[in-house]
């Protein structure tokens, strides 16, 4: 088939790469010069580095350098993206500074436009342009004012030159990590330094007390079972009954050493609540050097505040302190959204409460042709999308034994509800499925009828998980796929099923 794929980061290159593989027609589109999306040098604030350690931010198959640091840069995350979509012959199908405008379901195509007016048709289309695309900037009173006096308001993603704050009053709003990572360079240069956080979040130390690499306790099969998921099975219900208690210590421990270790008492910046609650807000890696900033007083944080207007070379807070500012930048989150598609095609990709309802966060329900990826934001994206890829593979193949719509819209619904409740509705209409990254692998293995071994998953309860142990699940798909052929409008005709465990 010939597929567009529109985004050129993590997911869109992957899926390229798996479609290319199992022998169709790529072409990917991206309006930026380069590939890698969130680590594009035209987004790419300073600071700015992965938040996952090398070893889990990677594709199976393609691991990153061993001489990079464990927390890379986004100029080195950038180039390891490069490097993997020459090794695998995706640069061939690149069409970079291409904004898509529109795609249109037409005569059982898809027909795709672009700024220039050229017009393509496809025979399937993949949505890769990201959950992290368009950056939400509030709208703040008063902004006309201060930036006819000089001052200037930006999303954290335009902010890509440190000098742009040298000798300036600079505020930041956020606490998430993006902002707090952009907080630190600011401060080394800036006048002043102040961050606004409507509200606080708890902060995962890189290095728990110092010596212990904090993946050896979240970023293992133990760690995401500390999170009630909406079933549980096997040592989960033990977790989750009997050894609750345990559980509930397990995790806010992690919060007592947090607090101890960050000095967040001396500061007034604990976090309302307890460790465990941070599935509710937002699981952020704490920023090397942000609370050594606090406490050398470069770095001033004004907690449960937000701005309540700007004006003339300064920024009035909600609790009416008023703080000088030339600069604003905001990492306020993003707007998750799909402009070029028709207002009928978006009526059935969202719920009525604005989430995306996707199947296993690839499929809607109801619009034949279309795919997602990259809508699933995990600990682990680039595996998570390279197994959404893989699924994609197989249903554009017919190999798939899936639920009839009914029943997968109630699966849609069950889990959205669910992460409705368990992240206090913290999951980005629906996009992000942080912190059960590993579940979502699982459930898309299931449907393909693939998994890794038995032993390996064993070792995954207390080892950090790696995403190499998945490298033999492509070959696996591809080797089936190969034995299926194809008519001509990709309808098996000796279709064998991939078996449902």
């Amino acid at each position: 088939m010939r597929v567009a794929i529109i985004g050129a980061g993590v997911a869109g290159l992957t899926t390229a790469k798996v479609l290319l593989q199992a022998g169709h027609e790529v072409e990917v589109f991206d309006r930026t010069p380069d590939v890698g999306g969130v680590w594009s040098r035209t987004r790419r604030y300073p600071g700015l580095t992965t938040q996952s350690p090398k070893a889990q931010y990677s594709f199976s198959d393609f691991p990153m350098p061993k001489d990079l640091p464990e927390w890379p840069t986004g100029e080195q995350v950038q180039a390891y993206l490069e490097a993997y979509t020459w090794h695998f012959g995706v640069d061939a199908c690149l069409r970079l500074e291409t904004t898509v405008t529109s795609v249109v379901p037409v005569d059982g195509v898809w027909e795709l436009t672009t700024h220039t007016g050229s017009r393509y048709r496809y025979d399937r289309v993949v949505v890769a342009n990201g959950v992290f695309c368009e950056p939400l900037v509030p709208d703040f009173p008063g902004r006309d004012e201060f930036e006819a006096a000089g001052g200037r308001v930006l999303a954290g993603t335009e902010f890509l030159d440190v000098e742009e704050a040298r000798g300036k009053h600079a505020l930041v709003v956020g606490y998430g990590k993006s902002a707090c990572d952009v907080t630190v360079p600011i401060s080394g240069v800036a006048a002043s330094t102040d961050i606004i956080a409507r509200q606080l979040l708890w902060k995962v130390p890189r290095k728990i007390a110092g010596v212990v690499n904090f993946k050896m306790l979240l970023l293992t099969r133990m760690g995401e079972a500390l999170f009630r998921y909406r079933s549980l099975r096997g040592f989960e219900k033990f977790l989750h009954g009997p050894a609750n208690g345990l559980r509930r210590s397990m995790l806010n421990s992690l919060g007592s050493v947090s607090v101890k270790q960050f000095g967040l008492a001396n500061h007034d910046l604990v976090p309302s609540g307890q460790m465990e609650d941070i599935v509710k807000g937002a699981i952020g890696l704490a920023t090397e050097g942000f609370f050594e900033g606090v406490e050398s007083g470069e770095i001033r944080v004004h907690r449960d505040r937000t701005i309540a207007r700007l004006k003339a070379g300064g920024a009035e807070l909600s609790d009416g302190t008023v703080l000088p500012a030339d600069l604003v930048v905001c990492a306020t989150g993003f707007t998750q959204g799909v402009p070029f598609l028709p207002a009928d095609v978006q009526e059935r990709l969202f719920d009525e409460r604005g989430n995306f309802a996707l199947y296993r966060q690839i499929q809607p329900i109801d619009v034949p042709g279309l795919y997602f990826n990259g809508y699933n934001s995990s600990f682990f994206s680039p595996l998570n999308a390279e197994m959404a890829a893989l699924w994609i593979a197989a249903d554009l193949a017919g190999a798939l034994s899936l639920p009839d719509a009914r029943a997968r819209q109630a699966d849609v619904t069950a889990q959205l509800a669910f992460m409705d409740a368990a992240t206090n509705k913290h999951h980005c209409r629906g996009t992000k499925i942080i912190p059960f990254s590993l579940k979502n692998a699982d459930e898309v293995l299931a449907d393909l009828g693939l998994q890794i071994g038995k032993l390996t998953r064993a070792t995954h309860w207390l080892n950090p998980v790696a995403p190499s142990a998945y490298r033999k699940v492509t070959p696996a798909l591809l080797a089936r796929l190969s034995r299926i052929e194809v008519g001509d409008h990709g309808n098996p005709r000796e279709a064998s099923r991939l078996p449902q465990r």
